[in-house]
């Protein structure tokens, strides 16, 4: 999982809410709402990231 939103390079944690795509360009929440959910990368649909268990 990526660390950095790929647009504004705002930190995110494993278990920070953030946006993915199928090729897994990552973006924070905020990016991710501005940009009407589509990937600037690849134009594909962004969708909330799913959350890593960290106890593992």
């Amino acid at each position: 999982m990526k660390i950095e939103c790929e647009k504004c390079e705002t930190k995110l944690e494993h278990d920070s809410d953030a946006f993915i795509c199928s090729f897994e360009c990552t973006y924070c929440m905020n990016c991710g709402k501005e940009m009407n959910h589509i990937c600037k990368n690849c134009n594909g649909e962004i969708v909330k990231r799913p959350k890593r268990d960290v106890r593992h």
